[in-house]
């Protein structure tokens, strides 16, 4: 059992090494789209280390690494918004932390149906952020569609060829 015990301390410790390592290429590189590229193994590296701490019942380096993950997400976000390329032309880097974003919503989704409730909140807040940004990474691309003109915003017009008269019946 001791045995057991120490290989699981050591195969946790150079998890958290190779994490701290990352984490340090990460907050090195300056180039953006490079940022987000290094985001996606460095987040699935989070995740890992968030499902080991939820394994091991330490709850609070599961929200912290969960919380660092989201602030890495910012930054990566921020520094795209800073070169002022038109994502929908050039989309390298938004489309990776794009998908990268969604899949860290179904993991905070995950983790939130799980935890007790007292550790909801943080987290809640955390993926509530999560979704915030990838709202706006979706408009990033796919601005082109609230330009069109006479283009439908939002849910599907009342007048489309689908609902010709309006909605049904029983939604009036």
């Amino acid at each position: 059992m001791w045995v057991g015990a120490a290989m699981m301390c050591c195969v946790a410790g150079a998890a958290a090494d190779k994490l701290s390592e990352m984490q340090a290429r990460f907050d090195r590189e300056k180039n953006p789209v490079h940022r987000a590229k290094l985001l996606e193994k460095l987040g699935d590296a989070e995740f890992d280390e968030a499902r080991r701490a939820f394994k091991a019942n330490d709850l609070s380096i599961m929200a912290t690494v969960l919380e660092k993950y989201r602030d890495n997400v910012r930054v990566t976000l921020e520094g795209l918004k800073k070169k002022r390329t038109d994502a929908q032309k050039d989309s390298n880097g938004y489309r990776q932390l794009e998908i990268h974003v969604r899949r860290g919503i179904r993991e905070a989704d995950e983790i939130i149906l799980r935890v007790p409730e007292e550790y909801q909140p943080p987290l809640q807040i955390v993926r509530r952020d999560l979704d915030s940004m990838d709202r706006e990474l979706i408009r990033m691309l796919f601005h082109h569609r609230d330009e069109q003109p006479g283009a439908p915003r939002g849910a599907e017009s009342a007048t489309s060829p689908e609902h010709p008269a309006g909605p049904p019946e029983d939604e009036r």
